[in-house]
């Protein structure tokens, strides 16, 4: 995945500032910050966020999980999955301090950006019926529900 950083005029009392947002890969080396991460950034919990479970992903698929930082502190991330057929998009989740500044769009472009590059057709979110924050957040990038779906789950573990 290339890196890119991203940079945007933010507004304060009439003045500009300039501030940096750089996406990129996680490696082995950011996996405990991005599993402290979602546990304040993102809503609800996954069977797998657990470092075996972040350690087989990244080890499988070095450019799915995707992070984006500001001031080098973490302020979002997204798992871009691509199984070679369908693009998946799992855990966006932008920090509390960094919603509604760009970062979950940034996020999302990266993730596009990747599929495209892959062959991928279309893009699909797990998104949590109860969390209507991330249905706007989800809405404003392009996406919305398909009610002729339901998602079906066995436990493996």
């Amino acid at each position: 995945m290339p890196e890119w950083r991203r940079r945007r005029r933010t507004g304060g009392g009439g003045m500009a500032a300039m501030t940096d947002l750089r996406i990129r890969a996680a490696t082995p080396a950011d996996l405990d910050a991005v599993l402290a991460f979602w546990k304040v950034a993102a809503e609800g919990t996954s069977i797998s966020d657990d470092r075996a479970g972040v350690e087989r992903l990244v080890a499988r698929d070095p450019e799915a999980l995707i992070l984006a930082e500001r001031g080098g502190e973490l302020a979002g991330t997204v798992i871009a999955g691509f199984d070679g057929w369908r693009c998946h998009l799992y855990r966006l989740a932008v920090h509390p301090e960094h919603r509604r500044r760009g970062v979950g769009g940034a996020l999302l472009a990266a993730a596009e950006e990747r599929f495209v590059r892959l062959g991928g057709r279309r893009g699909d979110a797990m998104v949590l019926d109860r969390n209507a924050l991330a249905h706007h957040a989800w809405r404003a990038a392009g996406y919305a529900p398909q009610p002729e779906w339901s998602r079906w789950v066995k436990p493996l573990a």
